[in-house]
């Protein structure tokens, strides 16, 4: 499919401008990387303990950011979970990796959302949450309050046990975690330990569903991780482009995938988005995006090198592009067209996987006509200015 007939832009032409809008962006992000939000970094790669909580109704991200900062929680980072609208998840700068500190992060959160966000009066105060109480503290209460009359015998610690573990596997297996009202259990536990429930337990309508933790330590053993993969990326294609075509080209899709990848991280510093692992995995697909599209290009500018030889070189590095235009826009806008979707409607989880797909593929096809094919032509000129020969191979002729 052809978009554009025999098009004549005179992509050379431009390179200044395109120069002027890269160092743009590239100073601009470089600023904000060093002197303003710096790299902001997700708990993936700083560390820090993320807790997942689901809720009886769509929650209030603003009113639980609120009851945070109310209960004096530092900078808590609160996203919807898109396939799940009820849940979110909070992220704590905690840097332990004990079991102690797992238990002080649900139980911070479970106070911060029982003070300042559940519906849960002050007649509820003193009263035993059960959407949030254990199955051994439900047995625990229960044996305290002994509803049943049982006593303190091994048969009443066995039946209080028994009891706990209905409620559990009520709340947890059939309800995902919320009982919505004591009045739920009826029928599935004993008269009298629902009497005792309605009377001394209650329901705050959210359940900490899980607590994970990243250690300091493991956060900074990802960075170190996530740039060599980024880095070894580039020189491995370097190498597959030199053996391929000549060094200069690999040289200069190379410095084209940088040039893409520093615009896309000062982009992410711009806006202050945390960077997370999905966020690298966009990276890496974004700079092999990046190098596929301009591998097209010098692919056809190396078959016009065979047919067209005494052709000046800033001509046929236009006229190739101009050839790849139809395929360029097909494939780049299509793509563009998804991931802006999944910008656009995926949700806050996916927010930046899809904000570095969105940044990349724009920025990639951008530098595989305005970065990567100028520098082939100055670095010609360069030589040419030296009194060297030629060093951009034309294509062979194939076999029959």
């Amino acid at each position: 499919m052809e978009l554009f007939h025999n098009p004549r832009i005179d992509w050379l032409g431009k390179k200044w401008y395109f120069l002027g809008f890269s160092l743009i962006f590239s100073i601009s992000g470089l600023i904000s990387l060093f002197f303003w939000h710096h790299l902001p970094l997700d708990v993936d790669f700083r560390g820090g303990t993320v807790v997942r909580v689901k809720f009886a109704e769509k929650p209030n991200i603003d009113r639980i950011r609120e009851a945070a900062n109310k209960a004096g929680i530092q900078d808590p980072r609160i996203v919807g979970i898109v396939t799940s609208p009820n849940e979110v998840l909070i992220t704590l700068s905690r840097n332990e990796t004990s079991e102690a500190s797992l238990d002080q992060g649900r139980a911070a959160i479970v106070n911060t959302l029982t003070e300042n966000y559940s519906a849960a009066g002050p007649e509820n105060q003193g009263k035993l949450d059960l959407d949030n109480a254990g199955s051994d503290a439900l047995a625990v209460w229960l044996e305290q309050k002994d509803p049943e009359h049982l006593g303190d015998t091994n048969e009443a610690q066995a039946r209080y046990q028994q009891q706990a573990a209905v409620v559990a596997h009520y709340r947890d297996d059939l309800h995902s975690g919320i009982i919505g009202s004591v009045d739920n259990l009826r029928g599935a536990i004993d008269p009298a330990v629902l009497t005792a429930l309605e009377q001394g337990a209650y329901v705050s309508g959210f359940s900490v569903r899980s607590v994970e933790i990243v250690g300091a330590q493991v956060g900074k053993q990802l960075q170190k991780q996530a740039i060599l993969a980024t880095l070894y990326s580039l020189a491995g294609m370097l190498v597959y482009l030199w053996f391929r075509f000549e060094l200069i080209y690999g040289v200069a899709a190379v410095v084209a995938c940088f040039h893409d990848t520093l615009i896309t991280v000062g982009a992410f510093s711009l806006v202050n988005q945390e960077i997370s692992l999905t966020v690298i995995a966009a990276i890496l697909t974004l700079v092999g995006y990046s190098m596929n599209d301009t591998i097209v290009v010098f692919d056809r500018i190396r078959e016009n090198l065979r047919l067209s030889r005494r052709e000046p070189l800033e001509t046929l590095v236009n006229r190739s592009i101009n050839q790849t235009l139809s395929r360029t826009v097909l494939t780049s806008g299509l793509t563009f067209l998804t991931v802006l979707s999944l910008f656009l409607f995926g949700g806050e989880v996916l927010r930046g996987f899809s904000f570095a797909l969105v940044i990349g593929i724009l920025i990639g096809t951008y530098s595989s006509i305005a970065v990567a094919s100028p520098m082939l032509v100055a670095y010609q000129d360069w030589r040419a200015r030296r009194g060297r020969g030629a060093v951009l191979p034309a294509a062979k002729k194939a076999r029959v």
